[in-house]
């Protein structure tokens, strides 16, 4: 069984206060290959300073400046996506992109949910990527104070370090080793150049399951050293404990033998109903007995989980069940044991 998805892809950007979020944004849009894209900029407060940094003309833009969206205007964004709807009815260009540049005191984990579970988003958009500015200068200080920092680095499949020129290089090996420990899966680049490739590139659905499962890999590897690389590929470490506080947790559950798919989605549901605020994100790719040779891949933040997907094929010899977790204070033994009862009551 496979599946096309011919819903326009969106991207999220998000990242802490000053860690050059429109400055990256506003190179994306100067290149050619993302032309045809849509922006939707939240803002804090009443004046929409971004908005006026932008190089790019308002009739691309939908501005949302009453306050922060992940916090109080959630139908706000909901709305956003109809007026962009309105706007592009007739044109004979077709949108390819929508880009959200949430402000840097937000916890992105709502707009998330809005893109997995708002039918009328849902029907014509889908999420694409999650890609998080992180400030190479003042990333681990900022890691250590702001608990909304570390959430948008746990829920982010691409990291994207900035002011790399500015950064010792003990400064940014440090914070690579943090950044692995909070979110092992996640793509890591340096801001530059090459930057938009990843979001100018066609959707690569097995391509991005084969990185967030680099997790496995990366705790397989234990405490070994990093390096940060242009293209995010180096050696890696793991703890299941990363320095915020001994709080959040990255792990991989791991099955080597099909499971159950219904009894699955019963524990997951579980999970979302028990735990679902420390639930940053679960991701993984499953082997069930109800679809043989067929990968099922999951994907969730809190207690909303996207509806489920077919790869055509596995994207390696690798045929067990992996779930990748990213949690706050849900300890590895609690999901694993979790997981073997619902395994146990299966006939």
């Amino acid at each position: 069984m496979t599946e096309t998805d011919d819903r326009i892809p969106v991207t999220v950007l998000t990242g802490f206060l000053g860690s050059g979020k429109t400055t990256l944004l506003n190179r994306l849009l100067a290149r050619p290959a993302l032309r045809d894209t849509a922006v939707i900029i939240n803002e804090f407060g009443e004046v929409g300073l971004d908005h006026h940094l932008l190089e790019q003309s308002a009739e691309d833009m939908v501005l949302l400046a009453n306050g922060c969206i992940c916090c109080t205007i959630r139908g706000d964004l909901v709305e956003a996506f109809d007026r962009l709807d309105r706007r592009l009815a007739g044109q004979a260009a077709p949108l390819r992109r929508v880009v959200i540049e949430t402000t840097g005191l937000a916890d992105p984990a709502p707009i998330l949910h809005t893109l997995m579970s708002e039918p009328e988003v849902a029907r014509r958009y889908r999420l694409d990527h999650v890609a998080a500015t992180v400030d190479a200068c003042n990333g681990i200080d900022t890691l250590d104070r702001q608990e909304e920092a570390v959430k948008q680095a746990a829920v982010a499949d691409l990291l994207v370090l900035t002011k790399t020129d500015l950064a010792s290089a003990a400064q940014s090996e440090a914070l690579l080793h943090r950044l692995r420990a909070i979110n092992p899966g996640a793509e890591l680049v340096r801001a530059g150049k090459d930057d938009g490739d990843w979001l100018a590139a066609p959707d690569g659905r097995p391509r991005d399951v084969r990185r967030w499962l680099r997790a496995e890999a990366h705790e397989a590897h234990g405490d070994a050293h990093g390096h940060l690389a242009h293209h995010g590929h180096g050696h890696e470490h793991h703890h299941d404990r990363t320095r915020h506080g001994d709080r959040i947790r990255s792990y991989v559950v791991t099955r080597d033998e099909p499971v159950s798919w219904a009894g699955v989605q019963r524990w997951l549901a579980m999970l979302a109903t028990l735990r679902g605020p420390d639930l940053l994100r679960v991701k993984g790719i499953l082997n069930v007995v109800e679809h043989p040779g067929t990968p099922v891949v999951i994907h969730g933040v809190q207690h909303v989980f996207h509806p489920h997907s077919f790869l055509p094929a596995w994207p390696d010899g690798d045929r067990r069940t992996r779930i990748v977790f990213i949690t706050r204070d849900v300890e590895r033994d609690l999901v694993d044991d979790t997981l073997r009862i619902f395994e146990r009551r299966q006939p």
